[in-house]
């Protein structure tokens, strides 16, 4: 459902498409576009009728750059064809690590090769080497088939609806960088616990389709009930087995990077957001580097 206020403003629809919400604009004319009118192009996506007034006004030698390089291949025509790719990729890279962990002999060294557990990023402090990038590839592990089934079912139904509307570079950032607090988080409030799943990346997109959803005047009222159901249950009845700490990560940093998304949209403010971004990453490595030691040792 979305209110008056939403439905009212035709900034919020693809200019081409009325019924199609989107949240990408042409980086051109600034309409806004959905995925299967967005081209790609040196300053990001671009409407049709931009990328027709372009092709006008190329001169002899652009167009035989053009031929050349395959300009109008199979790159141009994945990125008009509004598939959520990073979605899918997302899926199949992560349910082929979660399918092989189920092998028996085999399933136990990816899940201890891959897992999050604090003592890895301070080797002075415990006997495990240093394995800084256990951060991420805990997010493409999986504690069991229904963990991996019902992660995979939200990246779906979120990834479906989230990627079309951030574009897929800005997507990919946010999966990652939610996954990354939530296992940040899990280095400070539980740094003797260790941790595997996409829970928090999950519970990023949550709260950023949350954002973003408000921002664009959508009702937002369902959404932040089921969130707040599943992380009270997460808490309450988790019973030691459901990284809480991953979740409450994945949805604050997830927030934030909407937030920034939702700040800097318009052409001219990339660099910020560019900016801002890697701002956070860094504010998330500074904590998790200096923080959780500080526990340990008390």
């Amino acid at each position: 459902m979305t209110t008056p206020e939403f439905t009212s403003n035709r900034d919020n629809f693809c200019y081409r498409h009325p019924d199609r919400q989107s949240f990408v604009l042409c980086q051109r004319c600034m309409r806004t576009i959905c995925p299967e009118c967005q081209t790609q192009a040196a300053v990001g996506v671009i409407c049709p009728e931009c990328m027709n007034a372009d092709k006008k006004n190329r001169t002899p030698a652009q167009k035989k750059a053009a031929r050349r390089w395959g300009g109008n291949g199979a790159t141009m025509a994945m990125a008009r064809s509004g598939k959520p790719v990073v979605t899918y990729a997302l899926l199949a890279v992560t349910s082929f690590i979660g399918l092989v962990q189920l092998i028996p002999g085999i399933g136990e060294q990816i899940t201890g090769q891959m897992l999050f557990a604090a003592p890895y990023l301070y080797p002075n402090l415990s006997p495990l080497p240093f394995e800084p990038w256990r951060l991420l590839t805990a997010v493409f592990a999986h504690g069991s088939f229904i963990h991996l089934a019902l992660n995979m079912l939200a990246l779906w139904m979120l990834g479906q609806s989230l990627e079309p509307m951030l574009g897929r570079v800005r997507f990919l950032a946010l999966y990652l960088i939610s996954g990354l607090g939530g296992s940040v988080m899990v280095a400070v409030l539980a740094p003797l616990t260790s941790t595997v799943g996409a829970s928090g990346a999950i519970f990023g997109m949550m709260a950023a389709l949350l954002i973003v959803g408000r921002h664009l005047g959508a009702n937002v009222t369902g959404l932040l009930v089921i969130l707040g159901i599943n992380f009270v249950y997460g808490l309450v009845f988790g019973g030691g087995r459901i990284s809480w700490q991953a979740h409450l990560g994945g949805v604050v940093i997830g927030a934030l990077v909407a937030f920034i998304y939702v700040k800097t949209k318009r052409r001219d403010q990339r660099t910020l957001q560019i900016v801002l971004l890697s701002a956070l990453v860094v504010l998330l490595i500074v904590v998790v580097a200096f923080v959780p030691p500080l526990i340990l040792l008390s």
